[in-house]
């Protein structure tokens, strides 16, 4: 049961008589006769239990919906009694599915069906659940509705935004150029074969195809390009250091920020893109063999609902899902954080296996409060925090100067910024032949 505003205006009207006759007795017959009212605008109001509640996502069911854009959900109610259901409707859901207007105006008449309707805009990407619908009947005097709360199953899934996405067309119109350079087909570059042409003095004798050279009774060469279907392999870490908080959102969201605009630009030049996400197990994985017109969709739908798991990263699993994935020579990126003890412990030691193998990348998030930190000497506390952040700092320096003697490049950038380093740094091992 629940008592309604009119309740407040009537306890109000009874200064009235009090007034005129004051005394104990007519206090309390007019608070009986408020109790008296109230009991049976509860008894009239129609029984809660002759509604049906649905919920409906549309046709493909659960809604999908990039983070921070507007989808809706529908409730359906089936009233099954004889009388007309007037009242309230409040489809509750978590904060982060953004339900801002989840109240609704409820009146079925009897037999009848009503859909209610709930915009929903996501602040949080991964599935975001409804806790209850609450159904609140009116009694006819309007002091007092019966109240009960059910159960209706819904989810929205919230993708990740992909804002780098304005970054795409530039980086684009740079692959665009490289394409078109004559210079990338020099000899000695790249590994798949494009033509062959007359011996000239300085080529290498390793290249010379011996069966044309006999069939045109002349030296002939082959000479070669950079191949274009090469394998790129996205490692995205979702152990506990994707859990840290840059800016307003995890660590793990701006490094799949980053991958996906990697995956575009690599599907359009015409390379294999494969998705390996995990810590201590594997939580995603995405292979080449869906179209590149259906990538990314691919690759937002499996990251959605990758959440930061508060483990260390099983390394030896991630590495060995890579030597499954491609045994031919790939770039391979690892999307974690450059943390000294995780990767110290964690990685180092499975690095000289992919780096025999394949061209690794190590791509960081960067927390541009520690930089602020840094060179913030305002005062004496601020001192302390720049001497820590300083420390901060040279161990990641340190770290970084380790993976890079063992072959790795390393890049650590803000989370605004790493998406299109890394794009760029793509670009430039496009440029000079070396995938």
């Amino acid at each position: 049961m629940a008592l309604r505003p009119p309740v407040l205006a009537l306890v109000l009207a009874g200064l009235l008589p009090v007034a005129l006759w004051p005394s104990t007795s007519t206090v309390w017959l007019w608070g009986l006769l408020g109790v008296l009212l109230v009991a049976v605008d509860v008894v009239a109001a129609p029984s809660p239990s002759s509604l049906r509640l649905s919920r409906t996502h549309g046709r493909d069911g659960t809604p999908q919906v990039r983070t921070g854009e507007q989808t809706t959900t529908t409730v359906q109610v089936h009233n099954l009694g004889r009388r007309r259901a007037r009242g309230v409707l409040r489809d509750a859901w978590v904060p982060s599915a953004g339900a801002d207007e989840a109240r609704h105006p409820l009146d079925v008449p009897p037999g009848e069906r009503r859909r209610y309707v709930t915009a929903l805009r996501p602040t949080r990407r991964g599935d975001r659940r409804t806790d209850r619908v609450t159904l609140r009947v009116h009694g006819p005097l309007g002091l007092a509705a019966r109240q009960v709360s059910y159960v209706v199953p819904g989810t929205v899934r919230a993708l990740p935004p992909f804002r780098s996405r304005r970054h795409l067309p530039s980086r684009l119109a740079r692959l665009r150029q490289l394409d078109g350079r004559s210079a990338v087909r020099t000899r000695g570059q790249g590994t798949e074969f494009d033509s062959l042409r007359d011996y000239v003095e300085g080529d290498d004798v390793r290249s010379i195809d011996w069966r044309a050279t006999a069939r045109r009774q002349h030296v002939v060469v082959r000479t070669w390009q950079p191949e274009r279907d090469r394998r790129l392999v996205l490692v995205l870490d979702s152990s506990r250091t994707s859990a840290a908080r840059v800016g307003d959102e995890p660590r793990l969201d701006a490094a799949m920020d980053a991958a996906l605009l990697l995956a575009a630009l690599a599907s359009r030049a015409g390379d294999r893109v494969d998705l390996i996400a995990g810590d201590r197990a594997l939580r995603a994985r995405v292979r080449p063999d869906t179209s590149r017109t259906s990538l990314l969709n691919t690759m937002v739908t499996a990251m959605a609902t990758v959440e930061p798991v508060l483990v260390e990263a099983d390394w030896s699993l991630l590495a060995g899902a890579v030597t499954a994935t491609t045994r031919r020579r790939s770039l391979v990126v690892l999307l974690t954080a450059l943390d000294p003890a995780a990767v110290e412990e964690g990685l180092l030691p499975v690095l000289p296996a992919l780096t025999a193998h394949h061209q690794v990348v190590l791509a960081s998030v960067a927390d541009p409060v520690v930089l602020a930190m840094a060179g913030d000497l305002s005062d004496v506390d601020a001192v302390y925090g720049a001497a820590a952040a300083e420390r901060t700092l040279a161990l990641r320096r340190r770290t970084a100067e380790a993976l890079e003697r063992m072959g790795v490049h390393v890049i650590e950038a803000g989370p605004e910024a790493l998406a299109p380093r890394l794009a760029d740094h793509y670009l430039a091992l496009k440029a000079r032949g070396l995938l």
